[in-house]
């Protein structure tokens, strides 16, 4: 038995042996094999209900847990999928990772979960790693447009999926968002509300979910003959502080304001919000402002925020559903594309006056 060493008073504690297939044959009187295809949701369906429920029941009595590693060598799978996301810090990102354990434990695969930092270099140097570690599949969640190399390099190797942060034009199933509607939603919403001039505080062009973000504002704008002012600057990275950099920069550019803003996420609009707060600017008197995402608490800011929702857990549980089909053998296995809910809030109403134009 193995002994490992209590911390308080350094008393040796003993580990009970786990359970194995022969202990839980030999509980049953059964032929080992017999309990093997039972506990094996390949197998199990040559094995009778009845006997089926007993050993389950014992292996469970028994404390009998699957030697992954002996079944890998047996069937090639490690049961394993890797999300690989750029920032695990982003709030949005958390429900998609939900989304993926909640389909993954379904099919009793366990989801590993690694970060890139949002550095290229570091996503190749991941898949290299999760490709040695035999990983079953690969969910990429945080693409730019120069990992498509070596996105389409692992899909030669494992199921490969795209989620969370889009590619167009690679060879692997896509799960996405319709980013282009949602901002059309925004658009179309800031016409509604009597705006004449409005801007944006776009995120990398690298990344696909603003570049469709700009279009659809964009494109809707220029429909409803709106005066699409230039934007003050463009985020390196989509975070608060960057909202709060192209913010200064919009109000001390000397140029004609806006009356409404679209940031291209919550964060950028959260940090935008407190730099119009520091010089007395009001939201939604003065200027109205929308982001994108809903993360958690937009809905209970001081001034609530208006926003687009990411169906985040749908889209983590659509790109673990289509890498097991993928897994499970299905061929052309289509891409997902979710749709986005506009949510109105307190952060904008009709323009007021012409204060901040001046």
């Amino acid at each position: 038995m193995t002994q490992a060493t209590d911390s308080p008073g350094g008393t040796p504690t003993r580990y009970r042996k786990r359970a194995t297939l022969a202990d839980v044959a030999a509980d049953l009187g059964l032929n080992a094999s017999t309990v093997s295809r039972a506990l094996d949701p390949s197998r199990n369906s040559m094995v009778s209900a009845t006997t089926r429920e007993r050993i389950i029941a014992a292996a469970e009595r028994l404390g009998y847990r699957p030697d992954i590693p002996a079944r890998s060598l047996m069937t090639g799978r490690t049961q394993t999928i890797v999300a690989i996301a750029a920032n695990l810090g982003n709030p949005t990102i958390t429900p998609v990772l939900h989304g993926v354990a909640s389909r993954s434990a379904i099919e009793g695969v366990v989801p590993i979960i690694a970060e890139t930092n949002d550095d290229s270099e570091v996503f190749v140097d991941l898949v290299d790693h999760m490709l040695s570690r035999r990983v079953d599949a690969i969910i990429v969640m945080g693409a730019r447009r120069r990992d498509t190399e070596a996105i389409e390099s692992a899909a030669r190797l494992v199921p490969v999926v795209v989620a969370f942060r889009p590619l167009l034009g690679v060879s692997v199933p896509v799960v996405m968002v319709d980013d282009r509607k949602g901002a059309e939603l925004v658009a179309a919403h800031f016409a509604d509300l009597g705006h004449e001039a409005v801007t944006q505080l776009p995120g990398p062009s690298d990344v696909m979910n603003f570049v469709l973000r700009d279009e659809g504002f964009t494109s809707v704008v220029t429909e409803r003959g709106l005066d699409l002012l230039l934007a003050p600057g463009q985020a390196e990275v989509p975070t608060f502080e960057e909202g709060r950099r192209l913010m200064r920069e919009l109000l001390e550019s000397g140029n004609p304001m806006p009356t409404a803003v679209f940031a291209h996420n919550d964060l950028m609009a959260i940090g935008a919000m407190s730099v119009l707060e520091e010089r007395g600017i009001k939201v939604p008197d003065d200027i109205s402002i929308a982001g994108y995402n809903d993360m958690a608490l937009t809905a209970f800011l001081a001034c609530p925020l208006t926003t687009v929702r990411y169906p985040g857990w749908d889209v983590g549980h659509a790109a673990a559903d289509t890498a097991i089909r993928m897994l499970a053998g299905e061929e052309n296995v289509a891409s997902v594309c979710v749709e986005p809910v506009f949510v109105p809030r307190a952060s904008t109403t009709s323009p007021q006056n012409d204060k901040t134009r001046s």
